[in-house]
């Protein structure tokens, strides 16, 4: 199975150890494989561009300096969503796949696609563990954009290991904030995630919420998990992160929509008496409208193949 980027505003709090497993989400991952539930986003599809922080802005150029990238070969995005990653990245290369098993979430991709002109992107519905028939390799480089952890992990990661160029790279990137320096407020008040994860928890309970059932609690990192693998140990690099990133209360109420813990389908009738309480909540923070938000800087573990 394989979901997508993390949910965004639970960085705060989470141990460094815990961040550079799972991004900002502890509770979103999962050690192994578990069958793809298709209502996990369901109706959430429409809030990621919007509500989701982006990686930093210096990623492509990292990438290409650490994995020598030069505009040719393949790329694969494991777990696109709506292609944040697979458009970004699009450029750097030749060719470029995002593989996602939502038709939503492909469906707002394919926009993505269209308002950048790119020509060089397409689109696969399926799961990670439907690799490497799903999209055969050969490929330089293999992105996980905080979708790795959904995954049966090792068994992924030793399919990415044969669909790799020698010399390529698998790429795992969340947004990590323990460990790494805050920057200073650049004015508005930050996003009060605290206060909208109590509200949350007020209309859906205080177990974390994934489609049809629960999400379990992820203690283990990608390191942990690689080691085993023919990839060996991998190594980490950091993109900073934007540091003046600012939201308006939309967007703060699309993000919360993108999580699968959250995500729309889970409030029933109650969705639009949720959506009034938490725009009530943000006008009562911040009557501009306008917050800041510190999503970390962009932590990239990258795992190699030989040449």
């Amino acid at each position: 199975m394989v979901l997508r980027h993390g949910e965004p505003g639970d960085a705060s709090g989470v141990s460094a150890k815990a961040q550079r497993g799972v991004g900002v989400d502890p509770s979103e991952g999962h050690p192994g494989g578990v069958p793809y539930d298709p209502t996990i986003y369901l109706g959430a599809a429409p809030h990621y561009r919007p509500g989701r922080p982006p990686y930093s802005p210096v990623m492509e150029d990292v990438l290409t300096q650490e994995l020598r990238l030069d505009g040719t070969a393949r790329m694969l995005d494991v777990g696109c969503g709506p292609g944040i990653l697979t458009v970004r990245l699009a450029g750097l290369f030749d060719e470029v796949v995002g593989l996602d098993p939502d038709p939503e979430m492909l469906a707002e991709a394919g926009r993505a696609r269209a308002e950048r002109g790119l020509g060089n992107i397409r689109w696969v519905q399926a799961v990670a563990e439907d690799l490497p028939d799903a999209s055969p390799g050969p490929y330089r480089l293999v992105t996980f954009g905080q979708a790795f952890h959904w995954t049966d992990e090792q068994r992924v990661a030793e399919v990415v290991y044969d669909m790799l160029e020698p010399g390529g790279a698998m790429a795992l990137g969340v947004h990590t904030v323990g460990g790494r320096p805050v920057p200073t407020n650049p004015g508005p008040p930050p996003i009060p995630h605290d206060e909208i994860k109590a509200l949350v928890e007020r209309y859906l309970g205080s177990t974390r919420r994934a489609g049809q059932g629960s999400a379990p609690v992820r203690t283990h990192r990608f390191e942990d998990v690689l080691i085993r693998t023919r990839f060996g140990p991998p190594r980490t690099v950091f993109a900073p992160g934007k540091p003046d990133l600012i939201r308006d209360s939309q967007s703060v109420v699309s993000g919360y929509l993108s999580m699968a813990s959250s995500a729309p389908h889970l409030y029933g009738e109650r969705l639009e008496e949720f959506t009034r309480e938490l725009n009530d909540l943000l006008a009562a923070r911040s009557p501009g409208g306008l917050f800041w938000d510190w999503p970390g800087d962009t932590e990239i573990v990258l795992a190699e193949r030989p040449p």
